[in-house]
């Protein structure tokens, strides 16, 4: 797919990863069984939120190479005239910082990785819902 994604702006990154992430949320979303589109809707924003993200990426991140690290940190520290409505400003960030990785890892056709992150992500989340 052209350059090296690697290189890519890291807020292409995550404009592109958070709408992989959304469709494989809505995916899990629409398996639950559940047929009311607000309740889909109120259950996907659980996952789908700064903070929930901003967690994952905290627990990903000591496992990652470290070419995948270096573009976490240069997503995250990336200057933005964007304010977050909803979320803090350092979670908003981080969240930045998983979407980029997501995106990162669809264009470079990293199937698995992006399976497997997504996965985790749905799990930790889940998990944390729970306590």
């Amino acid at each position: 797919m052209g350059s090296n994604p690697l290189t890519k702006n890291t807020s292409v990154l995550a404009y592109l990863g958070d709408a992989v992430y959304e469709l494989h949320v809505r995916k899990y979303m629409v398996d639950t069984g559940q047929i009311h589109a607000d309740r889909l809707h109120t259950g996907a924003v659980r996952f789908v939120r700064a903070g929930a993200q901003a967690t994952v990426i905290k627990a990903l991140f000591p496992g990652l190479p470290e070419q995948e690290q270096a573009l976490v940190r240069r997503a995250r520290n990336r200057k933005t005239n964007t304010k977050p409505r909803n979320a803090d400003p350092v979670e908003y960030k981080w969240a930045t910082a998983f979407e980029a990785l997501l995106g990162y890892y669809y264009l470079s056709e990293q199937d698995q990785k992006l399976e497997d992150a997504i996965l985790r992500a749905l799990s930790m989340i889940e998990e944390e819902e729970k306590k």
